[in-house]
């Protein structure tokens, strides 16, 4: 049964428009459920574009099964002003994030862990990560935020990554946003 925070989202990819979130754990469930002995990686992490009139955020969610595909979607979010600020844009890429993966409740993530389970003494496995459109390098705009953006990821029961393996964020989101 979907809940009234789930019902809210609106989710998209080339093939589908207009997927709840229970249609897209759906479509985790049967892509995990395809090859149980794989790596799995879910992965969730949001970009964001300022534009003349708006700033637009994508969030995408990619569950990959290392070396033999993935399955992906994007929710898109538009602001109606410019956000300039780095800190507030970054902060709220965090939010969108961990907005969405609070839908991945503890009832989720278990029923997702159970499909690897009876397989990890034969190298299955499953991780869910936050990526973050973040660096730590020297040059990196962002690298006074990791900390702060690194911990909500965590305290979220995600593991964050940040630039450059990040690419959920600053790859396949980015390239919605333009």
């Amino acid at each position: 049964m979907e809940t009234e925070q789930e019902n809210c989202f609106v989710f998209q990819n080339l093939q589908e428009t207009a997927m709840s979130f229970d249609d897209v754990f759906s479509k985790i469930i049967s892509f995990m459920r395809l090859d149980p002995r794989s790596t799995f990686r879910l992965m969730v992490g949001t970009d964001s574009q300022v534009h003349p009139d708006k700033t637009l955020f994508i969030t995408g969610i990619v569950i990959q099964r290392e070396g033999k595909g993935a399955w992906a979607c994007i929710k898109k979010m538009s602001l109606k002003r410019k956000m300039h600020s780095l800190h507030e844009r970054i902060s709220y890429e965090t939010a969108l994030t961990e907005e969405v993966v609070s839908l991945f409740t503890n009832e989720k993530k278990i029923q997702l862990a159970d499909i690897v389970l009876p397989f990890i003494y034969s190298g299955a496995s499953f991780v869910m990560e936050g990526h973050l459109d973040i660096g730590a390098g020297k040059r990196n705009k962002t690298r006074e935020y990791v900390q702060e953006m690194v911990a909500r990821i965590q305290s979220a029961g995600f593991e964050p990554v940040i630039k450059p393996d990040a690419f959920v964020a600053s790859s396949y989101a980015n390239k919605y946003t333009k």
